[in-house]
């Protein structure tokens, strides 16, 4: 059984950080493509951030570029998202997803597996 478990989420003021994780078990973890998505109060989720099983050619949302790098332990099966230089904007609930196909998947309905959501608050 697959299982997804977000942790690190937090009520923060505006231009700070924090470091999102992601812990997978139930799966050959190095062989799937891991993606961090949010979904805002009325609005639809969004893709942040993925990265491939081979841990390179990430890819970023124009809104977070430059600020929310993702990277991935495939020895502790888990993937991060470190958050920097938060707005309000970026209040969500913050989702980790997994899926064994390989290529850019930017869509959810590509993701066959989801975390439970870790959620994020930023206060100005």
């Amino acid at each position: 059984q697959v299982q997804l478990v977000e942790s690190g989420g937090g009520l923060v003021q505006a231009g700070s950080s924090l470091r999102l994780s992601c812990a997978a078990s139930g799966l050959t973890f190095s062989r799937y493509t891991m993606g961090w998505f949010r979904q805002a109060p009325g609005k639809e989720r969004e893709l942040v951030a993925l990265i491939p099983w081979t841990g390179g050619d990430t890819y970023y949302a124009d809104s977070v570029k430059g600020r929310f790098p993702i990277f991935r332990d495939n020895v502790r099966n888990t993937v991060y998202l470190q958050v920097n230089s938060l707005n309000v904007e970026d209040t969500a609930v913050y989702y980790c997803a997994a899926d064994r196909n390989w290529g850019r998947l930017v869509r959810r309905d590509e993701y066959a597996y989801w975390g439970q959501g870790t959620q994020v608050t930023v206060s100005s």
